[in-house]
């Protein structure tokens, strides 16, 4: 039997990430705040990184809230990964979720990890500051991901 889930009274003003939906996108997540709290489960969000077409401003979209999450809580990455370990990678300004698949190396003074992704069966080299620790949000509670 499932546990009941902890919903998350969101807030205008509230850092949220955005679950990604979209051909191309599924596994990623894009930070925004809560600038509206509509009817019927929606929310207004504006993107941190994500821009209108013409770039004049931050895009706003109303999304429903099976497609929100709060930050994940913020960690100190370990010294290292391991292999086959999940992770998210910073890169098209959002996180997307991958696996380790090398050891740490140094190159150009910075220290890097190839990662896979199996949405689109790429493995692409990210330094460490692109990386940080995978959470599953699960029933409404942060899970950390070993």
């Amino acid at each position: 039997m499932r546990p009941p889930m902890k919903r998350v009274n969101y807030k205008i003003g509230d850092k949220v990430e955005v679950c990604g939906r979209e051909e191309g996108f599924i596994g990623s997540y894009f930070k925004a705040t809560i600038v509206s709290c509509l009817q019927n489960e929606k929310f207004m969000i504006c993107y941190e990184n994500l821009l209108l077409d013409d770039e004049s401003g931050s895009l706003i979209e109303t999304i429903n809230r099976r497609e929100l999450r709060p930050l994940p809580p913020r960690v100190r990455n370990p010294p290292e990964f391991h292999f086959n370990q999940k992770v998210d990678v910073f890169d098209n300004d959002g996180w997307w979720l991958g696996e380790i698949t090398s050891e740490k190396t140094l190159s150009e003074n910075y220290y890097h990890y190839n990662v896979y992704f199996n949405t689109t069966d790429q493995t692409i080299y990210y330094p460490c500051d692109r990386i940080r620790v995978y959470h599953e949000w699960i029933y409404g509670e942060w899970i950390l991901e070993r």
